[in-house]
């Protein structure tokens, strides 16, 4: 009886390649075959001996069993200790360290460590909150306490450097663990944020040293994929303003949710040709889907959107450099409004279900020429949504981090030159959030939005920007001087998300999105602006434009816009 179930089970082992490596000891995918072909035999031979009664009936099932056990134990034993080799980790100088963060991310980022040939990384302990996680192992590593016990835990089993595998943990919670190291003199190792993944599973090679996005610009995002996924999924989608930071973050993203078409229109050679490399690897810049354009050319603009006739548009195309605009105020009237009323005009000739303009928190008592003409942006395209077919709308939000032009980028360049690094004024605040996160809520915001609101993303609390400036200068080591330099033209002291006379943190939809209503503003209107002129001439008659705009009342009976 024995003989004739091994053999049933080394012909049916044979028959799915068992022992012959189509599956990794001990997978789910081996202990699966492994139970069928013991399943299999096991059952063949019960059934025999049902007729033949050469052992009794209970015999063949549970040896069967008993065999299964063994087998899948054994295997399980023999990846475990392939796996984990303690002596190993000791032998090659591999750096201890504590893993904060007992969820998915941290059980993969361990299995990763546990993998990894060169054996950089040994965890011996893991941290975690919930106090329900107090008795679990990740692959034989054990939770043995809570991040309030980070600087006596370090000490306790002697590591010098701790991971934080929190990839959607909030900037607080970053930087208050990033504290608790720098106070227990521990290296701090850290998973990007969920939004800069490139994908949902983390291993060693996302981990990054602390930087000052972790501590600014982490938020927590609740993302509906599914109302994305059905006005992006299989539509033509256009991107203007592709090659910009904000435009080719847009592009990466929608790039993912499997538009039909992705159309990504620039005026900028070189930017397209570094976005379409960033999306596919490669660019050679001979397919459609790069669109060199400026949205000037209106004649230009609506040839394409003819040609094309996308379904979706987001509007990223503007001039954005506050000091040069007060200087040129013209360019920001040819671009950030005419441009502006250009894609519109075109957009609604074509029947576009939905479209999405990008606008800045300096929209908000706007007191710049940045502020002015993205203001007026936002108006026209409230005065489109109300007779265009499709959703028409505006998304605010302040500053972000890692674009061109960003704090960012200007203080680590002075300080990496010596300084001084020079900061406007030791009060001054600003809104920051990354790259990531304000693209992912912009779309998001497209999926919830009404025609003519502005939806305003919540951007946190603001910031000192001397203390960014701190921040930086602590990291890099040196000693570099802060020098302030005063507030140029236009600059507010603190920057706002609303304007005084709209309602704020009307959040009917999503916690982190905010509706208000815009003003109506038609091209007519805007026409009489001045291309030509003074600083003074153009900046004044946008000024006295945006002054001079109301929210309409709604009519007796009539919904007001929320």
């Amino acid at each position: 009886m024995g003989a004739l179930t091994a053999g049933l089970f080394l012909v049916l082992a044979r028959a799915v390649r068992l022992h012959q490596g189509r599956a990794r000891v001990a997978s789910l995918e081996e202990m699966l075959l492994l139970g069928v072909c013991a399943a299999s035999s096991g059952g063949v031979v019960t059934v025999i001996n049902l007729f033949t009664q050469w052992v009794p009936r209970t015999v063949p099932a549970g040896a069967t069993l008993l065999a299964l056990v063994l087998m899948a134990y054994s295997r399980a034993s023999w990846r475990r200790f392939n796996e984990y080799d303690d002596e190993r980790f000791a032998e090659d100088g591999s750096s201890r360290v504590l893993v904060v963060g007992a969820g998915e991310a941290g059980r993969e980022l361990i299995s990763s460590m546990m993998r990894d040939p060169q054996r950089q990384w040994r965890p011996v302990a893991i941290l975690d909150d919930d106090r329900r996680k107090r008795h679990l192992r990740l692959r034989q590593i054990p939770v043995v306490g809570t991040t309030a016990e980070l600087a006596e835990k370090a000490s306790e089993y002697g590591v010098g450097t701790i991971v934080l595998a929190l990839p959607s943990a909030d900037a607080d919670t970053i930087n208050r663990l990033r504290l608790a190291a720098l106070d227990a003199d521990l290296a701090v190792k850290v998973l990007p944020a969920s939004t800069q993944l490139l994908d949902d599973h983390v291993g060693i090679r996302d981990l990054r040293d602390i930087n000052l996005t972790d501590v600014l610009g982490r938020n927590q995002l609740d993302t509906d994929v599914a109302a994305i996924a059905d006005y992006l999924a299989g539509r033509k989608v256009l991107v203007t303003g592709a090659g910009g930071s904000i435009g080719s973050e847009l592009c990466r993203q929608i790039h993912r949710f499997g538009p039909a078409e992705l159309m990504m229109l620039d005026r900028d050679e070189s930017a397209l040709h570094a976005l379409q490399l960033s999306i596919h690897g490669r660019a050679l810049l001979d397919s459609d889907e790069v669109i060199l354009c400026d949205i000037r050319d209106r004649n230009a603009v609506n040839a394409i959107f003819a040609e094309r006739r996308p379904d979706v548009v987001f509007h990223a195309a503007a001039l954005k450099h506050l000091p040069m605009l007060e200087q040129y105020p013209a360019e920001a009237v040819k671009t950030n409004i005419l441009g502006t009323s250009n894609i519109l005009d075109a957009a609604d000739l074509v029947g576009v279900d939905r479209f999405v303009n990008i606008s800045t928190d300096k929209a908000a008592n706007p007191c710049s020429v940045l502020g002015y003409s993205k203001r007026i942006a936002e108006c026209l395209t409230s005065a489109k949504a109300q007779d265009a077919d499709g959703t028409f709308l505006s998304v605010r939000f302040g500053n972000v981090l890692g674009s061109r032009g960003s704090v960012l980028t200007s203080f680590a360049k002075q300080i990496a030159e010596g300084g001084p690094v020079t900061v406007t004024d030791p009060e001054v605040t600003r809104y920051f959030m990354t790259i990531e996160e304000a693209c992912q809520l912009v779309i998001q915001a497209a999926a919830i939005g009404g025609a003519g609101e502005a939806l305003v993303l919540d951007m946190g609390e603001p910031v000192r920007i001397v203390d960014v400036a701190h921040q930086l200068i602590e990291q890099s080591g040196a000693r570099v001087k802060i020098e302030f330099t005063g507030l140029r033209e236009g600059e507010k002291m603190h920057e706002e998300l609303f304007a005084d006379d709209e309602p704020q943190d009307v959040r009917p939809v999503h916690q982190m999105v905010s509706h208000v209503p815009v003003p109506l503003m038609t091209a007519d209107v805007v026409a009489s602006l001045p291309v030509v002129g003074s600083v003074d001439t153009v900046r004044g008659a946008m000024a006295h434009l945006c002054s001079t705009a109301h929210v309409p009342q709604p009519s007796v009976g009539a919904l007001p816009v929320t």
